[in-house]
């Protein structure tokens, strides 16, 4: 017999929803490998095309490797603030866009491109599918990690080819996101974006074309 998700369920997954938040200031306190393992058991339930299970999880732990992360984050991101209009390039530039310092766990996402998994189902006319379940994956995480209260930052400012290379992976993994993870140093139920008057979330009608 399938589970009954009553009310009082629903209501608390969109509390879960809601307070879910990118994680971009971290408390040192460790996060303990059991508790990794679990996130990751849990991610492996997300929905993948054609169940390929594409997603390739890298636990960087290497001080090297991370400073090597840190150094492309700090490239790309003088890049990015070069490409901002110039009145909003201060506001920008306070933000503090990853935790790469603070977490104390860091995990390289990529995906498979082309996995025997799954026997090529679902991908022939849409292969970036692959990237999306990977991403769900991501999610996932997210998700369960909020649910135990850890956070969870995703640093998308990165040169991809540069992680491949520090992290020493296959050539043909495609890298989707570096999380960091860790104990949030403080908890809002607003997104620091918003905060910060950055941009503010719309609702769903604003994106919602009948035809």
């Amino acid at each position: 017999m399938s589970p009954a998700f009553d009310s009082n369920f629903r209501d608390r997954l969109r509390m879960l929803f809601e307070w879910r938040r990118d994680v971009r200031h971290f408390r040192p306190t460790p996060l303990p490998p059991e508790r990794l393992t679990a996130l990751l058991e849990l991610a492996n339930l997300a929905p993948s095309v054609g169940l390929s299970q594409p997603w390739r999880f890298v636990l960087v732990e290497d001080p090297a490797r991370r400073a090597a992360i840190r150094a492309n984050f700090t490239e790309a991101n003088a890049a990015a603030l070069s490409a901002q209009e110039k009145g909003r390039a201060a506001n920008y530039a306070r933000l503090k866009l990853a935790g790469l310092d603070e977490a104390p766990c860091h995990l390289a996402v990529f995906a498979e491109p082309d996995p025997e998994q799954g026997h090529g189902l679902g991908r022939a006319t849409m292969p970036e599918t692959v990237a999306y379940s990977a991403a769900m994956a991501i999610h996932t995480i997210w998700l369960a990690a909020r649910a135990e209260g850890i956070g969870l930052g995703w640093v998308s400012i990165l040169d991809p080819t540069g992680v491949a290379a520090a992290l020493d992976v296959p050539a043909h993994w495609r890298f989707i996101g570096y999380l960091c993870i860790g104990y949030p140093a403080a908890e809002d139920d607003t997104p620091e974006l918003e905060r910060e008057d950055w941009e503010h979330r719309r609702p769903a009608a604003a994106h919602l074309v009948k035809r």
